[in-house]
């Protein structure tokens, strides 16, 4: 019994090494620039961008097959940093992309619904919390307004409600270096 027990931790030991040594030799580095752009995409993962996620987009961006004035959510805020980020100049939204919206949350009419779990499924970012044939609710704090929950409702009950305009959530028009003078 012992003897197994000693033979079989050698083999964990020795496959173990195997598969470290595998890894750090075999290892595939990603592209840095994806991960650059994609840290700067909104992670609403909507598809408003014709792409199935962030990631996609980011990866569809440094090939050179997208252009970076896809992603509404993001708003031109998004497109000057990628612009800047990749030295492309300024692209504002227009032709096949859709402007961006104001910033708001889904909202759902707790009355009418009738607990399919249809929105739950379909939010990217599980800002829906609710059990079947139960009344479902909005964390407005995780709601990235992507609008994909409003589709699947069978009974119409969700609604997106503009977010109103604070301090916290108001988009300066001007990046702050270009309002500090210059010595």
């Amino acid at each position: 019994m012992l003897i197994a027990i000693y033979v079989m931790s050698g083999l964990a030991v020795l496959l173990g090494a195997v598969l470290g040594f595998s890894a750090i030799k075999f290892k595939v580095e990603g592209n840095p620039l994806v991960d650059k752009i994609d840290a700067i995409l909104p992670q609403t993962q909507c598809g408003q961008c014709s792409y199935p996620g962030c990631k996609p987009y980011a990866q569809a961006i440094a090939a050179g097959e997208a252009d970076i004035n896809r992603c509404p959510p993001g708003g031109e805020e998004g497109i000057r940093k990628l612009a800047d980020l990749l030295g492309r100049e300024f692209k504002p939204f227009g032709g096949d992309t859709a402007a961006p919206k104001p910033k708001s949350v889904a909202f759902i009419d707790e009355n009418t619904c009738i607990g399919c779990t249809l929105c739950i499924q379909a939010c990217p970012v599980d800002a829906i919390v609710g059990a079947a044939k139960q009344m479902h609710t909005i964390v407005a704090a995780e709601c990235t307004g992507c609008e994909l929950c409003v589709a699947p409702c069978p009974v119409d009950c969700i609604s997106m409600e503009p977010l109103p305009q604070t301090m916290q959530n108001w988009k300066w028009q001007y990046p702050v270096y270009a309002l500090t003078p210059v010595k």
